[in-house]
């Protein structure tokens, strides 16, 4: 049985935006799991998506003891035969896929941060890197984003980088 995915990460409410924009919302109604990859900043963002169904997240180096009491800093799932891991941040770009090959080796996909730019890579080692980008602060890129995916018998699938309106 397959299962649905939202990535979000760095939702930064309230300091990036007041509330969680309308379309993460709209896009965690629509999946089995959502997954956030730190940097809520505000525990409401938590409150509010655990109302919207279950979450796999961690906390980032912008979140305070309140979430940092209540995620921990890697979360690791299986699911659906993919052996799932999440972390706020990875470092730089540059030497990334080594570095993550060798930090988490026995993993299928690491959902990441930090970085608010979307990212989708395989490393050497076939390890799956996805960065949502984040839904309220685009920095240097074109739009704001979040990601869906889909985990299927030991597959990482249709994986969608969406754009989101500023609500």
């Amino acid at each position: 049985m397959a299962t649905r995915l939202l990535l979000v990460a760095d939702t930064h409410v309230p300091k990036r935006a007041r509330v969680l924009p309308e379309a993460v919302r709209h896009a965690a109604s629509g999946v089995d799991l959502i997954v956030h990859a730190g940097d809520w900043v505000s525990a409401s963002v938590l409150d509010e998506l655990e109302t919207l169904g279950p979450v796999l997240g961690v906390w980032g180096n912008n979140d305070g003891d309140d979430l940092r009491s209540r995620l921990p800093e890697v979360a690791r799932a299986e699911i659906d035969g993919v052996r799932l891991a999440v972390v706020h941040e990875t470092g730089a770009a540059t030497g990334r896929d080594k570095r993550m090959d060798a930090a988490y080796p026995d993993t299928d996909l690491l959902v990441f941060g930090h970085s608010h730019i979307p990212w989708d890579t395989v490393t050497p080692n076939g390890l799956r890197l996805l960065n949502p980008g984040s839904p309220t602060d685009r920095r240097r890129q074109p739009a704001c984003t979040l990601m869906t995916a889909t985990l299927d018998d030991g597959a990482v699938r249709d994986v969608v980088l969406h754009e989101v309106s500023r609500d």
